[in-house]
């Protein structure tokens, strides 16, 4: 089972992907933001996927982006945003960062389960 590490400020959010992640399979942990993703990353955590927000208060999207790509173990590791953004530079700032992909919210849950399936290891 693929662990999916999701990451969102809010918590209707977290629960909208956490029960679709569940029933396609997946096991999610979830993070309130990237200050609390990167806690557990730094405690060990181990997962196949990140699915985060951009904007959320303590640390961004882009910034968890960059300390995670920053850090050899997590290279290789998709990084989905599922944000609000839509920006076409705001889209090619998280590419620069290390973005696996972007997709924008209110999202299509078998949507977001085909874009998973598509980049998981």
């Amino acid at each position: 089972m693929h662990t999916i590490l999701a990451v969102d400020d809010s918590a209707t959010m977290r629960q909208m992907v956490s029960f679709t992640l569940k029933n396609a399979g997946f096991k999610p942990v979830l993070a309130v933001d990237g200050q609390d993703a990167w806690e557990q990353v730094e405690q060990g955590l181990q997962f196949d996927l990140v699915l985060l927000d951009q904007n959320m208060p303590r640390m961004d999207g882009l910034t968890f982006t960059r300390n995670l790509r920053a850090d050899p173990r997590f290279k290789t590791v998709p990084i989905l945003f599922l944000t609000t953004e839509s920006s076409d530079r705001m889209k090619q700032a998280g590419r620069a960062a290390g973005a696996t992909g972007w997709l924008v919210k209110p999202f299509d849950p078998s949507k977001l389960i085909e874009v998973i399936n598509k980049v998981i290891r």
